[in-house]
């Protein structure tokens, strides 16, 4: 059964957050809480849904705006990468001036390669590091929660503090081999896409493209 997914562009740099659901389910998942945990809540409130888990695909302070206030609201678990969690647990020495993220401790910790069963919805978390060293991405019923590794036409930024290109690279030729082409991409930035659409046209996997021609 396909997903009941909604986009939510949130934050000051409109970060997607995503609620994903069964059709028609009482129970969501969020993930990556970007912006206002209100205004999250009004729209799972509005579509008869509720948060019963929140999933982080990496640390970065735009994709943790709502986190705290979401989790305490609700009482749904936050999962993160083990590696990632001081990035949220200090999250005001990681936040850009100006900016504010309330701290918060995560309550799963992964590892990436789990099945996480929440809202009647299998996730498999997948380790992609590249853009950030813990992220992950995750994929269920066709659909891959990518955060800022792989976009509609580009791919993550390598310039930041634990980034690397070549791992990057290596992290979405992962995907490519690991989740079928169809497999629908909602990234943290932009539209939604699929893996063989970027595969196809994406100018930044060409390297990629080739080796697989």
């Amino acid at each position: 059964m396909s997903l009941d997914v909604v986009q939510l562009p949130l934050g000051p740099i409109e970060t997607n957050c995503y609620l994903v659901r069964l059709p028609s389910a009482p129970e969501a998942v969020v993930v990556d809480p970007s912006g206002p945990a209100t205004e999250i809540r009004l729209e799972l409130a509005g579509r008869g849904a509720h948060c019963v888990g929140i999933l982080v695909t990496h640390g970065h302070w735009d994709h943790l705006g709502g986190i705290a206030d979401l989790a305490e609201g609700t009482g749904a678990p936050v999962h993160m990468a083990e590696t990632e969690r001081e990035l949220l647990e200090r999250a005001v020495d990681f936040t850009p001036p100006g900016m504010y993220v309330r701290p918060y401790a995560p309550d799963v910790l992964l590892a990436g390669d789990e099945t996480l069963d929440l809202a009647g919805i299998a996730f498999e978390t997948i380790p992609v590091p590249g853009h950030s060293p813990g992220h992950v991405a995750f994929a269920a019923d066709g659909a891959l929660f990518s955060g800022d590794v792989l976009f509609a036409g580009s791919v993550g930024r390598t310039d930041l503090p634990g980034a690397s290109w070549e791992t990057l690279a290596a992290s979405i030729a992962v995907l490519l081999d690991r989740l079928p082409a169809e497999t629908v991409v909602y990234p943290g930035h932009g539209p939604a896409t699929t893996l063989g659409q970027e595969l196809e046209t994406n100018p930044f996997l060409a390297e990629l493209r080739a080796a697989r021609s």
